[in-house]
């Protein structure tokens, strides 16, 4: 059914020819089409709620791999420099909706649920250890109805400016209550190691240009040094250089592929003092040297 509502969508906007993601008329909801699937390539995911309609992709994150399509949703903590593949099946193109989760809104929708006493395994498990930033999760019957709705409010120009941001406060909701609700319930808080990451990879993602240091980045998590460079690793892979490194890299090829900037000059936006370092170490990641994207 997701997958009907979503062409249907494709079709009422003309999108048929769509590559890649635009936005809705509903503040932070985006709509994915692809015609052709993609090779595992390197690249960063925003935090928030993934939903397949068609076709299905595999994340690759360190050793771990996770693999979601039709009939599951994707929620992202925080975001992650990881590898994707994207297949596409029966000839049918890749379809998706993307989410943004309002921290605002998180936080209200966690603080009433503990006014209400609300307890399940996945708020439990808010409560241990710091993990991984992304779990996937099989859509239920509720969760399928408000995505549905939400799916139907953006066939109406006027239901999606005046219902769609009250169901996306209804499809977090169901995040929230479902199984890997710990996801969302850890960034609400304000005082767990990995709500403190959280703020420190916001940080690093507004002043990756900039100098930035791991003392720097302990400090701003108020957390010690050791400790900062295993909670960051647990919820990242990474260590904070390692992050950087990639953050650095993946947004110089945001400047090169949509603004046509020179390799040199992309590499002093984001801050590299050497461009045959950053040269060496672009191609080393994405396997293609950076004038090979012009082309």
């Amino acid at each position: 059914m997701l997958a009907k509502l979503m062409q249907a969508y494709v079709d009422l906007k003309s999108l048929n020819e769509l590559e890649g993601a635009i936005d809705t008329l509903i503040p932070g909801v985006r709509f994915y089409r692809a015609c052709q699937g993609s090779p595992r390539q390197p690249f960063i995911y925003r935090p928030g709620i993934v939903v397949m309609g068609q076709g299905y992709k595999e994340i690759h994150l360190g050793s771990e791999t996770v693999r979601y399509g039709a009939g599951n949703y994707l929620v992202l903590g925080v975001p992650l420099p990881l590898e994707c593949e994207a297949f596409a099946e029966n000839s049918l193109p890749i379809m998706s909706l993307f989410i943004d989760v309002d921290s605002k809104l998180l936080h209200e929708l966690v603080n009433r649920l503990a006014e209400q006493n609300f307890q399940s395994d996945g708020y439990a498990k808010a409560h241990s250890t710091c993990g991984r930033g992304i779990k996937s999760e099989h859509i239920n019957s509720k969760f399928d109805d408000s995505i549905q709705r939400l799916l139907s409010a953006l066939h109406d120009d006027t239901e999606a400016v005046v219902l769609g941001p009250n169901i996306v406060e209804e499809i977090v909701y169901r995040v929230l209550t479902g199984e890997n609700s710990h996801v969302l319930f850890d960034l609400a808080r304000h005082d767990g190691h990995y709500a403190r990451i959280a703020k420190v990879l916001s940080l690093m993602h507004v002043n990756y240009s900039q100098t930035i240091t791991v003392e720097g980045l302990a400090e701003h998590a108020n957390m010690s040094l050791s400790g900062f460079h295993r909670a960051f690793r647990q919820v990242t892979t990474e260590t904070p250089l390692q992050y950087l490194k990639k953050v650095r890299l993946s947004k110089a090829k945001e400047l090169i592929v949509s603004q046509g900037l020179r390799a040199n000059d992309a590499a002093m936006q984001v801050g590299y003092l050497s461009p045959s370092q950053f040269s060496r170490e672009f191609k080393r990641h994405f396997n293609a040297t950076p004038s090979s994207l012009l082309n």
